[in-house]
């Protein structure tokens, strides 16, 4: 695997086809989730990750669900989560449910916490939605605790207290899953991501690039102050989004209707004005290659790329030629990439990569104590 993971995330919308008029059943859209992930996993994607949403028009509201059902038919790719949300999910479930993906697929997978941006979630699940910030870092708090100790005994402000408790399963090997913490407005997260040491994933699918450029260098900042490396060496993640066709004016011409009407950006600016102020390619290989190679100039170098191929109506068979031409430009994409990363920048966080550094630091830590 390349020292830099590129992926897809999906929001999961069930979206009205502009173009042919046509809306899709949730069973279909699901489906089509399942296969877009297999597909992505042929092509050579290194991650499929999904969201987690409550509500109409998104289907993904159980995503480790799905994503073990992926796993079944999946060997190679990494599952991730484009948002689990820390806000209004019991961190009690999320550590088992996570935990059990982790053994499920042996290791291949990681999350992504996050808020959510659907502010009636809350009282769905019984909580206070402008309480979100200290919900996160009250439940993210619990949830690490659960996953590194063997017995928990915790009380907080939003869920009853717990008196020696175990969370089973424990985790695969002995090592959490990795977690990424997504944000794309609150530095409380950033803050949060620095103080353990986790990933920073910036979505930076809807703003200019000054916005998030503060955002990645404020958690860089802090994650060396908390001692875990130099802040060219924190973890960042980044979103993008494209629509690729061999001839830039097919693309442009293809795509328009589709994005004027998308949930995620529709209804505001241009095309042309989105694609100048955002990461959206909409064009050709060579263009969409040469726009994603700039990424690093603005955040400095990073470990996961993700992009965003289906929505906004997209036809299923659309969303998998989206997936053919971006695994044909993998290959150049990861060794302009490699090419570029200096030697000190860590490799994207793995299952068995962080298995063999616990196990190293506990060989030194032994051989200390023998020394003295």
């Amino acid at each position: 695997m390349s020292s830099m993971q590129f992926g897809i995330f999906t929001v999961g919308d069930v979206t009205h086809n502009p173009v042919d008029g046509v809306t899709i059943s949730e069973h279909e859209r699901i489906k089509n989730t399942v296969e877009i992930a297999k597909k992505a996993e042929e092509v050579g994607l290194d991650v499929f990750a999904t969201g987690e949403h409550h509500n109409p028009p998104f289907v993904p509201s159980s995503p480790t669900t799905t994503l073990a059902y992926i796993g079944a038919q999946t060997e190679k790719i990494i599952l991730s989560t484009s948002t689990t949300l820390i806000t209004t999910n019991d961190p009690v479930k999320l550590a088992e449910d996570y935990a059990t993906l982790q053994h499920l697929v042996d290791g291949r997978m990681d999350l992504m916490l996050g808020r959510g941006n659907t502010a009636p979630v809350y009282p769905w699940f019984g909580y206070d939605g402008s309480k979100a910030v200290e919900l996160t870092i009250e439940h993210y708090q619990l949830l690490r605790r659960l996953w590194e100790e063997d017995v928990v005994t915790w009380e907080g402000k939003f869920r009853t207290p717990l008196q020696s408790f175990t969370a089973t399963p424990r985790p695969l090997d002995g090592v959490a899953p990795f977690v990424w913490h997504g944000s794309i407005r609150t530095p409380e997260v950033a803050e949060l991501a620095a103080y353990y040491g986790d990933g920073y994933f910036a979505n930076n699918i809807f703003w200019p690039k000054e916005h998030y450029i503060r955002l990645i260098n404020f958690y860089r900042q802090r994650y060396a102050h908390y001692g875990h490396g130099e802040p060219q060496q924190a973890v960042v993640g980044l979103g993008g989004q494209f629509f690729m066709r061999k001839n830039s004016q097919d693309a442009v011409k293809e795509f328009r209707p589709y994005f004027d009407v998308a949930p995620v950006y529709g209804h505001g600016p241009s095309l042309e004005e989105f694609s100048a102020q955002t990461p959206l390619t909409v064009g050709s290989p060579q263009q969409f290659i040469e726009k994603t190679l700039t990424f690093a100039d603005f955040f400095g170098d990073y470990q996961r790329q993700l992009f965003l191929v289906d929505h906004a109506g997209l036809p299923q068979k659309v969303v998998l030629e989206q997936l053919d031409l971006l695994g044909e430009v993998l290959p150049t994409l990861r060794a302009e990439f490699d090419a570029r990363r200096p030697a000190d920048v860590p490799d994207a966080p793995t299952h068995a990569a962080r298995v063999a550094a616990r196990d190293a630091a506990n060989a030194t830590e032994g051989a200390e104590q023998v020394s003295a």
